[in-house]
């Protein structure tokens, strides 16, 4: 099935401009966009992975990750094919640049899919594994559905879109987490075929009406600087100091065969992030101890052990220690 997309403009000569991203490609009849899944047939702009799908798993929410947003429970994940990043470092590479292979689940079939799995703890969809914002149609129409039945939305994405489509979008969506690759132009411009500026400020965007979480992977030597690293913490705390943030260790993959990132590299960062938020966790790094405490009077709030979750310290959304509120996480 394909669908005509919700963001192009006509062009002469039956070329078609898409204005879903910053990319804004201008497709000639036949062709397609960067991203892979929109075509110009005819002179209109169509999606070609509406209701296409490469992988569905029911997955710990932390595993998105989101530590603030239900924490203990599950969510079923679902993903696509394409992306409109380039980043030689894609740890699904095979997905976002390869040829998967494909099968349908339409938005009834995928809400019913949702509906049952509430038997499993899941408290909704995320949409994650590829690039999620070039499936803008489809998820529009399933987020629809899912909101109706009282079930969320999540986004896990590189945050690249234009302003005016994340606006419509929005609304519909409860949680995110942003994938800052770095705090970095020339990061973007030479390994993502993106930039910053957009990404930056649809974290901002987002955060005023979601609940939103922040992923960086930290690559040796290409965006572990100290000054880098308080940049990023720097500009989340302008925006709110609760935002989680979460360093993920990367590991060779697709085009990039630097080593891992030292342990010690990742702890540095989480030492100078948390001098600007509250919360800064690990990723890729089993064993690490990534406890989330109550600000107010520093008992344990969850204990964590890789996806092994306990909301030990929380009660009717207090801390049941001190009694605060704790607004800072979704439950």
């Amino acid at each position: 099935m394909v669908r005509e997309a919700v963001f192009y403009a006509r062009r002469e000569e039956k070329k078609v401009k898409c204005l879903l991203c910053p990319h804004g490609c201008v497709i000639s009849p036949g062709k397609n966009g960067i991203c892979r899944v929109r075509k110009n047939m005819s002179g209109r702009l169509v999606s070609l992975n509406y209701g296409k799908v490469t992988a569905l798993a029911l997955d710990p929410v932390e595993k998105k990750p989101l530590y603030h947003f239900f924490p203990g429970r599950n969510i079923l994940s679902l993903g696509s094919l394409g992306c409109n990043f380039s980043c030689g470092f894609c740890q699904n590479y095979h997905i976002a640049h390869g040829e998967p292979a494909l099968y349908e689940i339409f938005p009834d079939e995928l809400l019913s899919l949702a509906l049952e799995e509430q038997s499993r703890d899941s408290v909704g969809v995320a949409f994650t594994y590829n690039e999620p914002l070039i499936w803008y149609e489809y998820i529009m129409d399933t987020a629809e559905k899912l909101k109706s039945h009282g079930l969320k939305t999540v986004l896990v994405t590189n945050g690249y879109i234009n302003k005016e489509a994340f606006k419509k979008l929005l609304p519909l969506i409860d949680a995110l987490n942003i994938d800052i690759k770095a705090f970095n132009e020339e990061f973007y411009r030479r390994h993502c075929r993106g930039d910053l500026k957009t990404v930056l400020d649809n974290v901002e965007l987002a955060a005023s009406c979601a609940h939103v979480e922040v992923t960086s992977l930290l690559i040796p030597r290409e965006n572990d600087a100290r000054e880098e690293i308080k940049g990023l913490a720097a500009f989340l705390a302008r925006i709110s100091p609760f935002i989680p943030l979460h360093f993920s260790r990367y590991y060779p993959a697709y085009k990039f065969t630097l080593p891992p990132t030292p342990e010690e590299i990742l702890h540095q960062a989480r030492d100078t992030a948390r001098e600007y938020l509250h919360f800064v966790y690990l990723g890729n790094l089993p064993g690490e101890e990534n406890d989330t405490v109550c600000l107010k009077c520093q008992n344990l709030l969850i204990r964590r052990r890789i996806y092994q979750v306990f909301p030990v310290g929380i009660r009717d959304g207090r801390c049941s220690f001190c009694g605060e509120e704790l607004s800072y996480i979704v439950m």
